[in-house]
């Protein structure tokens, strides 16, 4: 009987040193040497794609720098994006490689990653007190998930002014900046829009106050569990006319897969997972409440005990409350590198927060969707390449079986 045919999507060979013969190549293209390198991330989609970055220090013609290198690989051939990078094979397949900020997936990265490209396009939409240059202007990456998004903070130092810059794929811009807008004109405390551009760069101004990721720890109660549900339930109505996206638990499987991928070792706990949340919600009707989509402690601002804003909206649509809920808890359960007073915070603000929840949607809903969140997340430090990745890995399923165990 003939085995079941497994396609290669790149991860073994994008986590492997043989990579590095591939990055010498391309930086020998580009005219440079490559002198060191280290895998930084990677994101792989069973048996379809794997992209990966590396961190490398380059020998160029005007001296040594650090660089960031991206490469995809297909299982099935390259996509059409992927002809603005440039194409390497390695004698099996064909490789999509670039150098950032060059994405070929972001176009308006490479003017969003410079201070002087920054600083005239702050200009040229009058954001500033005043007109600024490049030595006016501090950039630092927030985030960067390579072919999909970044997001870049700018701090402008003279008076000091903060701007996010949120780089998108074209295929995505129009719809975010409408969220945004939706959001704004209800009143939900978004973060005002200074600019929309065609290379699709978004322009936020900072929201007041401080993240709930950085209050939690800060002595006292940062908001409350009511006030987290008034401003989800604040959200108009229209949201719910907006594209629906799928729930985390309808993924749960394909994030299973990937944390197998990683560690074959808990495949029989994710097994048993998967089974217990298909099981568990088969049935629940999708829902039509306005959502945020990605609601958790770093999405939020408080100041003074109260919610000030909200970030992140790309996500919002059609749901149900529970999705939301489930998805706070499941980050909160999941914070990595805590020492143990700020655990004893975080297991006593998820104590007085869930019997609220609790009381606002189906208790069993919300722990089964909060349990698939964290098999979501559970694909993270290894993506990241973390210290440690394996550990914190098997903890993160560990918080979900808990939460199932409560339920079933």
């Amino acid at each position: 009987m003939r085995g079941t045919v497994i396609s290669d999507d790149g991860s073994a060979f994008l986590a492997s040193r043989a990579a590095g013969d591939l990055l010498a190549a391309a930086v020998e293209h580009a005219g440079g040497t490559l002198l060191t390198w280290d895998l930084e991330h990677i994101d792989n989609n069973p048996e379809r794609s794997t992209t990966a970055t590396y961190g490398a220090l380059v020998e160029w013609p005007y001296g040594r720098r650090e660089e960031l290198l991206g490469v995809s690989a297909r299982a099935n051939g390259l996509a059409e994006s992927d002809h603005r990078a440039e194409i390497f094979a390695d004698g099996q397949r064909q490789l999509a490689v670039w150098l950032y900020p060059a994405d070929p997936d972001l176009p308006g990265l490479a003017r969003a990653a410079y201070a002087d490209s920054v600083a005239a396009l702050l200009n040229g939409h009058r954001a500033g007190s005043r007109a600024l240059t490049g030595d006016d202007v501090r950039l630092e990456v927030i985030g960067y998930r390579p072919r999909r998004r970044a997001v870049i903070r700018a701090d402008v130092l003279r008076p000091p002014e903060r701007y996010y810059i949120k780089v998108l794929r074209g295929g995505v811009f129009d719809d975010v900046l409408r969220r945004h807008r939706l959001l704004l004109d209800a009143g939900v405390p978004a973060p005002p829009v200074v600019a929309a551009t065609e290379d699709h760069l978004l322009v936020l101004r900072e929201l007041p106050g401080e993240p709930l990721a950085r209050a939690l720890f800060g002595g006292v109660p940062p908001c409350s569990a009511e006030q987290l549900v008034t401003l989800l339930d604040s959200m108009p109505a229209q949201v719910s006319d907006l594209e629906r996206r799928p729930p985390w638990s309808d993924a749960v499987a394909h994030y299973a897969a990937m944390v197998t991928a990683a560690l074959p070792e808990l495949e029989p706990r994710l097994a048993w997972l998967v089974e217990r949340i298909t099981e568990g919600l088969a049935g629940v009707p999708e829902g039509h409440e306005p959502t945020h989509g990605d609601f958790h402690e770093g999405q939020l601002h408080v100041d003074g005990g109260r919610i000030v804003g909200i970030l992140d909206v790309d996500t919002i649509g059609p749901g149900r409350r529970a999705d939301d809920l489930a998805c706070l808890i499941a980050h909160l359960a999941t914070i990595q590198h805590m020492n143990a007073a700020q655990a004893g915070t975080v297991r006593r603000l998820i104590a007085d927060w869930v019997p609220v929840f609790d009381e606002r949607v189906d208790p069993v809903e919300l722990r089964l969707r909060a349990a698939a969140v964290i098999v979501s997340l559970a694909t993270g430090p290894y993506r990241g390449q973390e210290p440690g990745w394996q550990a914190e890995t098997t903890t993160m399923i560990e918080a979900a079986e808990a939460l199932v165990r409560q339920v079933v």
